[in-house]
């Protein structure tokens, strides 16, 4: 699976995978049904509304705001919840940049644009077989704007690492270790699995120094940076149990 690399407020660079096509296919069916159910609100209104069929025209008004709302909701999510929409959220994927930051609201609008050649002329066949072809699964307008989907669901459940078991007689190294939070742990941990996953050493040593920058720590005489990490999350562990009793 390709992955593509986002450096994290922390400065920690972290790989996400593409998504593939059947999350897209998948999100965008529920956009569809959102639009469905809001279809059928407005057909209900026209009931509603048909007493002041003179002064608001009842249903073609309704229908008129759904088919506005339905030209511009990509885009709009988009641009103003953090490249997501409903279906993109419940999927969990969303568009970034190819440089793995957040896209610009000109890189919005180029991709939204180009669903009439996606999804509109096209009939839905140029973004399948974009997506399927590309490297980096993106559709027509991803590849004009210089964008993707990425799969944003972490690879680890957060309380398996944040509240793992620790031994009673366990006696931590650093005591430094309770100043991170709970985003920074999770953060180490998936760098530690991508270390073991793909030996990713320049990930683990650069890690492993920024961290000891920033709790100005000095690791024990032949402790590797793995065992540096490992024993970080260890730390934070004991401490975290700590603090619940």
């Amino acid at each position: 699976m390709h992955t593509i690399r986002i450096t994290t407020p922390q400065n920690i660079d972290i790989d996400y995978e593409y998504a593939g096509l059947g999350e897209r296919i998948l999100a965008r069916l529920i956009d569809l049904g959102v639009f469905f159910v809001l279809f059928l609100a407005a057909a209900a209104s026209e009931g509603v509304f048909h007493q002041f069929d003179n002064l608001f025209k009842g249903f073609p008004i309704a229908m008129a705001f759904w088919l506005l709302l339905l030209a511009f909701y990509d885009l709009i999510c988009e641009a103003f919840f953090n490249g997501q929409s409903v279906g993109k959220r419940i999927m969990k994927i969303k568009v970034i940049s190819l440089d793995g930051s957040q896209p610009s609201f000109g890189q919005y609008l180029m991709r939204w644009l180009f669903r009439i050649v996606d999804f509109g002329i096209t009939f839905q066949l140029g973004a399948l077989v974009s997506v399927v072809l590309t490297e980096k699964n993106q559709r027509i307008g991803d590849l004009v704007a210089g964008t993707t989907l990425i799969r944003t669901h972490p690879r680890t459940n957060f309380n398996q690492v944040a509240f793992a078991p620790v031994d009673e007689n366990y006696q931590p190294v650093f005591q430094e270790a309770s100043q991170l939070r709970n985003s920074e742990i999770v953060l180490i941990h998936e760098v530690i699995e991508n270390v073991r996953r793909s030996d990713n050493f320049p990930l683990l040593y650069q890690t492993a120094a920024r961290l000891k920058q920033h709790l100005n720590i000095v690791a024990p005489y032949g402790m590797d940076d793995l065992a540096f990490l490992e024993t970080l999350v260890k730390d934070y562990n004991y401490a975290a149990v700590r603090e619940e009793v």
